[in-house]
């Protein structure tokens, strides 16, 4: 793999999870509100990046999906978008923080599972030993840093079974549309993705939109949703295809273990918790398994 590329992958899906790290605690906090609904929450991301996506297009070089790649589109929307945002939103409210995150960690794992199945990458014992390390790690950093967001009292089994929704829909999404990306620009495989899972979510919300107290958000809850609408969605899912086109589906999973590290960071900042030479070591080992997962052989027989 050329260096400027991976690179260039590496920055996008950093950037990308920094982003989603933050949205995490602004979910939350506009679930908290009960003022909008998960499902009315995603209708509204799904229309603001349709929007944006569209628009920008208008700029962009022409290019024209075949029928089958729109078909193909199709399921990547529902697996990437659809199934996994609804899920999510809806697990949120339904899980404690540290038992979402935990179901988080098992993103890499299937991911790696389903590009082997479906993209033929092989599973190496470098890059096994490089997820085990990570996955080490991340789970200490969740079993000792303090949230720095308020969630559910308790877990449900449904809020486990949709936190599990979430990440096996999102590891498909990785592990199998990576050629389907590779063919077209990313605003426009975008545009399309987010178009197909609006008119999925709008017959599902449409009612829940109506029903919204505007007149009773604060001028907080507006910013929250702004930045879920523009960063966590717009901005972030134009990154997550960039680091597609450039790294291997696994690589691109591992980098769901930045979003402890970023909470563990902003705890400290704010005081809800302090450094030690353990979570050190556990941020290192992170790291650690992420750059051995890079250097297996697998995610270095990428060909730009």
């Amino acid at each position: 793999m050329k260096k400027t590329p991976a690179l260039i992958g590496h920055l996008a899906c950093l950037c990308a999870y920094l982003i989603f790290g933050l949205n995490i605690i602004f979910c939350k906090n506009i679930a908290l509100t009960g003022l909008i609904s998960p499902i009315a929450l995603f209708c509204f991301r799904a229309i603001g990046a349709t929007m944006l996506f569209w628009i920008v297009s208008l700029f962009s070089p022409k290019e024209k999906m075949t029928p089958k790649d729109l078909g193909l589109t199709f399921l990547a929307s529902m697996l990437g978008l659809f199934i996994t945002q609804m899920s999510f939103l809806k697990a949120i409210t339904m899980t404690t923080s540290i038992d979402a995150s935990i179901m988080g960690t098992l993103g890499p794992i299937l991911t790696m599972f389903t590009a082997a199945v479906f993209l033929k990458e092989p599973i190496t014992a470098k890059k096994i030993l490089g997820v085990l390390i990570s996955l080490v790690g991340v789970i200490f950093l969740i079993l000792n840093c303090v949230s720095i967001s308020s969630g559910a009292d308790h877990t449900s089994p449904m809020g486990l079974f949709l936190m599990f929704c979430n990440i096996t829909a999102f590891s498909l999404y990785l592990g199998i549309f990576r050629p389907l990306i590779s063919r077209y620009s990313v605003i426009t495989f975008m545009k399309w993705m987010f178009l197909f899972s609006m008119i999925a979510s709008l017959p599902f919300g449409i009612k829940d939109i109506a029903s919204i107290q505007y007149a009773s958000m604060e001028p907080k809850v507006l910013l929250w949703v702004g930045y879920v609408i523009v960063f966590a969605t717009f901005i972030a899912y134009f990154l997550v295809p960039v680091g597609q086109k450039h790294l291997r589906p696994t690589i691109v999973s591992m980098y769901n273990y930045v979003q402890p590290i970023l909470a563990m960071i902003i705890s400290i900042v704010i005081g809800l918790d302090s450094f030690s030479w353990l979570k050190g070591v556990a941020t290192l080992l992170v790291f650690v398994g992420v750059g051995i997962v890079t250097r297996s052989k697998a995610a270095q027989s990428v060909k730009e």
